[in-house]
């Protein structure tokens, strides 16, 4: 199967790193000119020297900004005018004991994970809809169908982008523009790493901690074991590509089986 998006332009949000850094390599290498996300200029400026180096001939644009902030979405608004592919990948995780989370905290994780998704749909989906061609997915995770006990905001807030996403979809019916989510299961990032250890002992090795979070704390994993972000960014860019044309206003699972559920 070949994906060719020579020609069109993506842009990634929160793509410095883990998951988005995965989804930004593979996009290139189809062919993508893609811009990278993240904060800060220093944080943006490292992850395209990296992908340059990894991606031999690949076209990046930084595009930094905080797009949680009006500022900060505007600053990547005019660093990528216009985009064919928007993957909302910016997000916040952590555990946190339910009945201690504050209104703040409630309210930060809906704003990061889901308004900054509706904040660049909103922005970009017009122009795609005039060229009668786009690709918008939003990396949602298998905490929007099994919410766990010690990350209830964050369930929360995936849940919210499923509907996002799938509203958006039928603002966008008919026009050649797709809208989905994807569905990522436990995923080997940086901060994954950080969350396992503070559930299980600092001291074990990372293949033991491993094992020993998702016995624990993820048994319902089919593959029983972290998924790695180049996965993840396999679906994506098939999703991203002409070839899913027929795909809309789905929530598309790489979740390693970890959702208990025949149909998604």
């Amino acid at each position: 199967m070949l994906v060719d998006l020579t020609g069109k332009t993506a842009l990634v949000t929160g793509s410095t790193q883990g998951i988005g850094s995965a989804i930004a390599a593979g996009l290139a290498r189809a062919g993508a000119r893609v811009a990278v996300n993240g904060r800060s200029q220093k944080s943006v400026d490292a992850a395209v020297d990296r992908l340059r180096g990894a991606c031999e001939g690949a076209e990046f644009i930084a595009a930094p900004g905080d797009i949680s902030t009006d500022e900060g979405a505007e600053a990547v608004f005019a660093a990528v005018p216009r985009t064919d592919v928007l993957v909302n990948n910016l997000g916040v995780f952590g555990p946190a004991d339910a009945l201690a989370i504050s209104d703040d905290e409630w309210r930060r994780y809906f704003e990061v994970n889901v308004l900054t998704a509706v904040r660049m749909i909103r922005h970009y989906l017009p122009g795609m809809k005039e060229r009668a061609w786009g690709r918008v997915q939003n990396i949602a995770s298998d905490s929007a169908l099994v919410t766990p006990a010690e990350m209830i905001h964050y369930g929360m807030s995936k849940t919210a982008l499923l509907a996002v996403s799938r509203g958006f979809a039928k603002e966008a019916a008919g026009t050649g523009v797709t809208v989905n989510s994807v569905i990522a299961g436990p995923t080997h990032t940086g901060g994954v790493e950080d969350f396992v250890y503070e559930l299980v002992d600092r001291e074990l090795p990372w293949e033991e901690a491993q094992r020993e979070f998702m016995a624990k704390h993820r048994p319902q994993s089919l593959i029983q074991r972290l998924i790695e972000p180049e996965e993840i960014a396999h679906m994506v860019v098939y999703l991203s590509s002409p070839l899913a044309s027929a795909t809309t206003g789905g929530a598309v699972r790489v979740d390693g089986g970890y959702v208990d559920s025949i149909v998604p």
